[in-house]
């Protein structure tokens, strides 16, 4: 599974912040691996640097082979907090999507 992180011009986006990121994503969508091709996170700060109350927010796709994407988006006041609850909406999402698919069969 490829994982891509983008951040806007007022988030800084350095390696220690994208390893761990990455990290959080292997760790808690890595079981879908089977079926997820690629994962994109961005994420941006709605106020533009100024403090503002869940400001952040953290965008997740995730491209699936021979599906369409799905993607989910979550505000926090941190980007850890954003990545972790997106994470989870996308964790939830993806076991209904992949449920589907099954019964389908």
């Amino acid at each position: 599974m490829d994982i891509e992180i983008r951040t806007d011009s007022n988030i800084d986006g350095d390696a220690d912040m994208v390893e761990k990121a990455k990290g959080e994503v292997e760790k808690s969508l890595g079981r879908f691996d089977a079926h997820v091709t690629s994962i994109h996170i961005h994420f941006s700060d709605a106020s533009a640097g100024k403090e503002g109350l869940e400001d952040i927010q953290c965008m997740i796709e995730a491209r699936m082979e021979g599906r369409k994407p799905e993607a989910v988006t979550e505000k926090a006041s941190t980007t850890d907090k954003a990545l972790g609850s997106a994470i989870g909406k996308m964790r939830r999402l993806l076991d209904s999507e992949i449920g589907k698919m099954r019964d389908a069969r």
